[in-house]
């Protein structure tokens, strides 16, 4: 293929989508939200956020410049940007059936695959039954409390995990909570001493899907026909990155189910999401895609997540020491020395669940949340939303929105119990978790799993900043880009808050003694 036939394809394409863009707008029935004026050809290309930037700090800034809710128009595609929560629960919540599925992402979609997660699942049959399969299992506190032991036994061993390498904090923390997962959606046990090849292969994933579903972030998915282009191509990279990044996630989607199946014909499996659908018989190949993709998003929804909150927690606990006495203070009042708590004391423990709640406030794991798709045209107080805009939720705005949240940047736990005559203010697990038909369908079990975690983590440890060489090193206070939003590594030192506690952290051994790993089996598979 010559330059100048590639050259011809690229400009001819390029016409069309402006002459689409040009007749489309002439139907509009109102104008477009407010924005930055758009540039001739590329209309608002260049007012995308640059490659790793904070996307939610770049669009917060429309809100003092054009309002709550403000769009951009790239090569015919409208993107919408809520910075109001008030517009969101309008458009996202009340408007839901207009506003639920996702758009068309060219390079995570459909060149990686994440197309079939249920994150990324357009409204469809396909999509409500992913739904219902995973509402069934965790969708409810009375589902999810079927896990508590199983969450009660991982968290007790990522103490002790802590106990004896307290350096390998953030390893800890994506070897509990794969821990917890893996056993709920495949059955699989994970090494308990050392690296984990499946959790580290989903870690890996979830890195890739983090990048790769930032909206306007990749080319292609402006221009996807860019996708036919060959790789040797100047600015084709992301043809050989997407090439890369599929083959991971074909991995972590293929084993896991392989190993499930193989142990179900062995007779020698665990009870778990996936046997328990594959064992009702007779699944068709449309059903078994349904099973092994929606294990996939069990995972894929449930660790990551879990991951970023309690990492912001040991972040800030290493910050605001004199909360983290308030809250000891108050686990020691209630439960005492002699026993570390547990979900029959969260409700006698409104401090502790302050502090989860703060938690999800202060750094919401999904700083812009997923983008939504509107499947039609749609007025909204005069503005014009066309049928197939992108709607990005800046839910961190939203999180730190002075009028909801007094001092909003400041970690402060009491907010959520009333003080100074205020009353507590707004829940923020009803923000964190996304909106209308597409809020996280794992939502319970997380919240579970976080509390269970600060809980037990705040009965036995101290947290405090880190000495080196005789100086105290402040703990760096940063946050990476991307769908899932994580602490950068910081600094921090755990040691057991007394003689009695590491005795408890320790009597994880007799209580819950270790078993077998299932990797060995795993790796032995041939996908």
């Amino acid at each position: 293929m010559s330059a100048v036939l590639i050259a011809d394809i690229f400009f001819g394409l390029l016409g069309i989508y402006l002459v689409k863009s040009f007749l489309y707008s002439k139907k509009t029935h109102g104008p477009l939200p407010p924005g930055p004026k758009p540039k001739p050809f590329i209309g608002n290309l260049t007012d995308l956020p640059p490659s790793g930037q904070q996307e939610w700090v770049h669009w917060g800034k429309h809100k003092d410049l054009y309002g709550p809710i403000s769009s951009l128009t790239t090569f015919g595609q409208t993107l919408i940007l809520l910075n109001d929560q008030r517009v969101a629960f309008e458009l996202l919540e009340k408007r839901s059936l207009s506003y639920s599925s996702r758009p068309r992402m060219v390079f995570s979609g459909e060149m990686i695959g994440w197309e079939n997660q249920l994150a990324m699942q357009p409204y469809t049959n396909h999509f409500r039954a992913y739904r219902k399969n995973i509402h069934s299992v965790v969708g409810t506190k009375s589902a999810v409390s079927q896990f508590y032991q199983l969450q009660d036994m991982e968290v007790r061993r990522f103490l002790l995990r802590i106990l004896n390498e307290p350096s390998k904090l953030l390893h800890h923390i994506r070897t509990e909570a794969g821990a917890i997962i893996l056993k709920i959606s495949h059955g699989y046990t994970i090494e308990h001493n050392t690296r984990d090849p499946l959790i580290d292969l989903a870690d890996e994933a979830l890195v890739q899907f983090s990048l790769s579903a930032v909206p306007g972030a990749w080319i292609v998915d402006i221009l996807p026909f860019l996708q036919y282009f060959p790789a040797w191509m100047p600015g084709m990279a992301f043809k050989r990155t997407a090439v890369h990044w599929r083959n991971t996630l074909a991995e972590l989607v293929e084993k896991p189910h392989a190993f499930v199946k193989k142990q179900m014909c062995l007779g020698s499996h665990s009870r778990s999401y996936t046997s328990a659908l594959l064992g009702k018989g007779n699944v068709s190949p449309e059903e078994e895609h349904i099973i092994k993709w929606s294990a996939a998003s069990l995972y894929a929804g449930g660790a990551d997540t879990t991951v970023s909150s309690l990492s912001s927690f040991f972040l800030v606990m290493t910050m605001y020491p004199e909360i983290q006495r308030k809250a000891q203070e108050e686990i020691d009042r209630v439960v005492g020395s002699d026993r570390i708590p547990g979900f029959e004391d969260r409700d006698n423990l409104p401090y502790v669940d302050a502090v989860v709640k703060e938690v999800l406030r202060w750094h919401p794991i999904g700083p812009m949340g997923l983008p939504h798709t509107s499947t039609e045209d749609d007025v909204y107080e005069g503005y014009f939303i066309p049928k197939g805009s992108l709607l990005l939720a800046n839910i961190w705005a939203f999180a730190h929105d002075a009028e909801t949240y007094h001092d909003p940047m400041a970690f402060r736990p009491e907010r959520f119990l009333g003080v100074n005559g205020r009353a507590p203010e707004t829940d923020p697990r009803t923000l964190v978790f996304g909106f209308g038909r597409r809020i996280c369908p794992g939502r319970e079990l997380a919240d579970a799993s976080i509390y269970l975690t600060i809980a037990q983590s705040l009965a036995v440890f101290d947290i405090k900043k880190a000495v080196e060489d005789g100086k105290v090193v402040e703990p760096t206070v940063s946050f990476s880009a991307g769908i899932i939003s994580h602490p950068l590594p910081f600094k921090t030192s755990l040691v057991p808050r007394s003689a009695k506690a590491e005795a408890l952290i320790r009597s994880v051994e007799e209580d819950y003694p270790l078993t077998e790993s299932d990797a060995k089996e795993l790796l032995s598979l041939d996908i």
